[in-house]
């Protein structure tokens, strides 16, 4: 009996493998991206800002494994640390912008008129300006740092957040269930937290997934700009600025942090679509029918497995 349940949940795991090999192969690398930034200090060979000036443009050996920059510090140790301020500034600009935006959204559904006119004429000119110029100007006002920086992508990224979750708002509003909740005197603020939030949690957490990769981006491509992450701190964006200078002689200087944010916005884009698949209800019903139509021969193994054992 042990064995065939054992058997059972591999099946299942095998199961789930084949419908949605991108959300495992996302969540693969997206894990792999946070394990490391979460346990840096642990498998860090050296300090971050360790310098080492008898080995400055080192190319990659034994004792530094990706080489060192031209301060001879260790550029798998900042990699992995510059990691830590990616996926900070990647998932609290996303938090600020996902509560802001479906907040707004909510409101903007629930209400409709003119506060939903309002609303959206304001994320209309949001949309209007790219999120990158907004965060130049904002950082260029509040300053280079990494909560001004959050901050900054924070307030550029709402308005999308804004428009998917009033029309998905608009659609669940039309439901009856909707109705009835208001009919037993159910006030706004628990229609929207408790019958139209829960509906709508799908979409958000896809464009969220998405939005911390792009959001690693724009940290990256504001600290290639000097307007970022300020140095000794390690971020990738710097570390590609600064082995430009030296590309010809360390290529390794860039390559290896532009691999990292290739590996992890891969990552979130994979793990997202991934996402997409599995709240979409036309693909999994699909997916359950083609499940159902395997699951008897399944089921015949398992009962066989437990008359023998």
């Amino acid at each position: 009996m042990r064995y065939s349940t054992r058997r059972s949940a591999i099946s299942r795991v095998g199961r789930s493998l084949r419908r949605y090999p991108l959300l495992w192969i996302g969540a693969f690398m997206v894990g792999v991206v946070i394990l490391v930034a979460v346990f840096a200090p642990v498998l860090s060979p050296y300090p971050p800002n360790q310098m080492d000036i008898l080995n400055q443009l080192a190319a990659p050996s034994a004792r530094h494994l990706l080489g060192t920059d031209n301060f001879g510090r260790d550029i798998l140790t900042r990699i992995f640390y510059g990691g830590r301020v990616s996926l900070l500034v990647g998932f609290a600009s996303v938090v600020i912008a996902g509560v802001i935006g479906t907040t707004l959204g909510l409101v903007a559904s629930h209400f409709g008129g003119i506060v939903d006119t309002l609303i959206m004429r304001l994320t209309d000119i949001v949309l209007s300006f790219p999120v990158i110029l907004l965060a130049l100007a904002l950082v260029a006002v509040l300053g280079p740092s990494v909560r001004d920086i959050i901050l900054a992508l924070g307030l550029g990224y709402w308005a999308s957040y804004a428009r998917l979750v009033r029309a998905a708002g608009l659609e669940v509003r039309e439901e009856q269930y909707i109705e009835a909740a208001r009919s037993v005197g159910n006030g706004d603020l628990r229609i929207m937290l408790r019958y139209m939030l829960p509906n709508v949690l799908g979409p958000i957490l896809v464009m969220a997934t998405l939005g911390v990769g792009s959001a690693i981006v724009a940290e990256a491509s504001l600290s290639f700009l000097g307007l970022g992450v300020q140095p000794p701190t390690a971020s990738w964006g710097a570390m590609i600025a600064d082995g430009l200078r030296f590309f010809l002689q360390s290529p390794n200087l860039s390559t290896f942090p532009g691999f990292a944010i290739m590996w992890t916005v891969l990552g979130f884009n994979l793990l997202g679509d991934g996402l997409s698949d599995y709240f979409n209800p036309k693909i999994n019903r699909g997916r359950r029918g083609a499940q159902d139509d395997e699951e008897p021969e399944e089921e015949s193994l398992d009962a066989a497995d437990v008359s023998v054992h």
